[in-house]
């Protein structure tokens, strides 16, 4: 686990420091598809939050910023553990090369911020542990490979995740 707790440093900067960071420079992400794998490291299941915002109900990956002077580890560490709760027990992978890099833009469709530019970087992390949802989630799923190749459930994701979905599911073998 990170030994940074977002949470006891409080506000990262003040907000209109943060517009003006926002304005001038992309923001680091690292997005996160939980994954259940056999034990040939086959895809069992894939995870899904689900969560209620302005704009309704959807469902989407753990995700959120790199923090100042935080490693990735550390930053997929802590998400996990914010979305996912302590018992997830992640298995981070040793390699931290991205399976995809994604750019959130604040206009347009698909990998849509409102707030900002964002780069995401986004790795597969399997699950060995019980994963509970964190406050800012309703529940959080599992889905087999079949369940998640439906447009139905794709329709659910917000839509850069959903394309993060496709793009999961097919570095593991189980195009949609």
């Amino acid at each position: 686990m990170s030994e940074i707790d977002s949470d006891a440093i409080g506000p990262w900067l003040p907000p209109e420091d943060l517009r003006f960071v926002r304005e001038k420079v992309p923001m680091v992400y690292v997005d996160i598809v939980p994954v259940r794998l056999d034990e040939a490291g086959a895809l069992e299941a894939v995870g899904m939050l689900l969560c209620a915002d302005d704009e309704g109900i959807n469902r989407a990956f753990p995700s959120g910023r790199i923090l100042l002077y935080e490693t990735i580890r550390e930053a997929l560490a802590r998400h996990i553990d914010k979305d996912l709760g302590p018992m997830a027990l992640p298995r981070i992978p040793a390699m931290l090369t991205p399976f995809t890099v994604g750019e959130y833009f604040p206009m347009g469709e698909g990998w849509h911020d409102p707030r900002q530019h964002a780069v995401s970087l986004a790795y597969i992390v399997a699950m060995q542990g019980d994963c509970n949802p964190g406050d800012d989630s309703l529940e959080f799923s599992w889905f087999t490979p079949g369940e998640a190749r439906t447009r139905e459930l794709q329709a659910e994701l917000i839509p850069a995740h959903a394309s993060l979905l496709r793009r999961a599911l097919a570095v593991l073998g189980c195009d949609a």
